[in-house]
C-alpha cells in the first residue's frame, strides 16, 4: 500500500504532466497530507525480533524473547493483521508494536528506528492490536471468570489468606476502586474531576486474588463516582451472590475498605465509634493482608508505564479507557509467566497462561 509521501510525490508528476487540474492537485495533495511530521524511515531496517538481545526484549516490551510468541498464541491473534488502509503487518511485530507504546511513555516517532514504519502505520497498527486483545479477551476480566473463580479455588485463596493473618476464614479476595489520571478535558471537566485525589480522571473497580490475578473490573467510569456507586453499577454484588460458594455451598467473600456496604459476600472494616478493642485488632489484620491490592494496582501502571502520562491520554483523541482494561489483561499474562508479588507472598501459584486464556 502507498504511503501518503508516494501518493503526493504521484500526484505532483500527475500535475506535471497535465493529467489533473490545479484545484484536483490542491484537493487531492490536502487530503494525502498528514498533521504528523514526515519522519524518515526508510533509512531504517524491517523489525526482527531475532536480532534483538533478551534483554532488550524485556526492558521495551515487558517480557522475555522467548515468551513473546508465546504471548501471541495464548493471546489467539492472527499471524498477520491488515489495517484499515491495507498496511500488512507481521503479527510477532504488530504485538511489540503494542507493547513497546505501553512500555513507557513515547512518541510514535520514537519507534519509527526499532520498527522502520511510518508514524500513521504505528498509530494504526497499536491500535487494531489494541482492539483486539479487548474484543476477544475482554471478558475475562469484566465478567464472571469461572477459571479464576470455582468453587475449589475460592477455597484455596481463603486458606491462603487467613494462612497469612486473615481473622476472616471466607476471604478469597480484595476489592477496591482505583482512579486514573487523564488529561484534563476541554468540555464536562466536572463530570471526571475527582474531589478527593485532586485530578481528573476515570474510575476502575476491581477484584484482585491472592493468586496475583486481576479476578474482575469495571470501568471506567467518570472520576467522580463513589465507590459503592461502581459497585451497584457493576452487578457483581450479584455474581457473588450466585456464584461465591464454597464445595460445600458455604458463602464466600470478598473484602474492601470502608467506602462499600456490608453483605454476606462483601466484608468491610469495623467503623464508627463504638469500635472496641477487639475489632481494632480485627481491623489491623484485614488492612495488613488487603495492601495486597494495591500491589497490583502498582503493578498495572509499573509495567506499563504510558498508562501513567496523563497529558497523553486524552479521552476525546484516543481510547483512554480501553487502554487500561487491555493492559489488565497483559498484567495478567505476565502474572500467569513469571508470578509476582502478590502470589509470591501468599506462596499461592496463579494459572499457567494457556490455561487463563483457554
Amino acid at each position: 500500500m502507498a504511503s501518503f509521501r508516494d501518493i503526493r510525490n504521484l500526484l505532483v508528476e500527475s500535475f506535471d504532466d497535465g493529467d489533473i487540474s490545479e484545484d484536483e492537485f490542491l484537493l487531492l495533495y490536502d487530503a494525502n497530507t498528514s498533521k504528523n511530521p514526515d519522519f524518515p524511515y526508510d533509512c531504517y531496517g524491517s523489525f526482527d525480533l531475532n536480532e534483538m538481545d533478551d534483554s532488550e526484549c524485556l526492558a521495551e516490551f515487558r517480557f522475555h524473547k522467548n515468551d513473546v510468541p508465546v504471548l501471541l498464541e495464548a493471546l489467539q491473534l492472527p499471524q498477520s493483521f491488515t489495517c484499515h488502509q491495507g498496511t500488512i503487518c507481521d503479527g510477532i511485530e504488530a504485538l511489540c508494536i503494542t507493547l513497546r507504546r505501553f512500555a513507557y511513555p513515547c512518541r510514535y516517532s520514537d519507534l519509527i528506528p526499532r520498527f522502520g514504519r511510518p508514524v500513521p502505520e504505528l498509530s494504526m497498527i497499536s491500535n487494531l492490536v489494541m482492539d483486539t486483545i479487548y474484543q476477544e479477551h475482554n471478558h475475562r476480566v469484566t465478567q464472571w471468570n469461572n477459571t479464576l473463580l470455582s468453587p475449589p479455588l475460592l477455597e484455596s485463596y481463603a486458606r491462603a489468606i487467613a494462612s497469612k493473618g486473615s481473622p476472616l476464614p471466607n476471604c478469597v479476595g480484595f476489592i477496591d476502586g482505583t482512579v486514573r489520571p487523564i488529561c484534563r478535558p476541554e468540555q464536562n471537566q466536572r463530570i471526571v474531576y475527582n474531589g478527593h485525589k485532586r485530578v481528573h480522571g476515570i474510575k476502575y473497580q476491581s477484584v484482585v486474588l491472592p493468586n496475583g490475578m486481576i479476578a474482575n473490573m469495571y470501568g471506567p467510569v467518570e472520576g467522580r463516582r463513589h465507590d459503592s456507586g461502581m459497585l451497584a453499577d457493576s452487578g457483581l454484588l450479584r455474581d457473588l451472590e450466585q456464584h461465591a460458594f464454597s464445595t460445600t455451598r458455604e458463602p464466600m467473600a470478598l473484602y474492601g475498605d470502608p467506602a462499600y456496604p456490608l453483605r454476606v459476600h462483601l466484608q468491610v472494616p469495623y467503623r464508627g465509634a463504638g469500635i472496641t478493642p477487639q475489632m481494632e485488632v480485627y481491623n489491623k489484620a484485614m488492612s495488613a493482608v488487603r495492601m495486597s491490592v494495591e500491589w497490583i494496582f502498582g503493578d498495572i501502571v509499573n509495567y506499563f508505564k504510558f498508562l501513567d502520562f496523563k497529558k497523553n491520554l486524552k479521552i476525546s483523541l484516543s481510547a483512554v479507557g480501553k487502554m487500561y482494561v487491555v493492559c489488565a489483561i497483559l498484567r495478567n499474562a505476565l502474572t500467569c509467566m513469571y508470578t509476582n508479588s502478590t502470589s509470591e507472598y501468599f506462596a499461592l501459584d496463579p494459572p499457567t497462561i494457556e490455561d487463563y486464556f483457554s
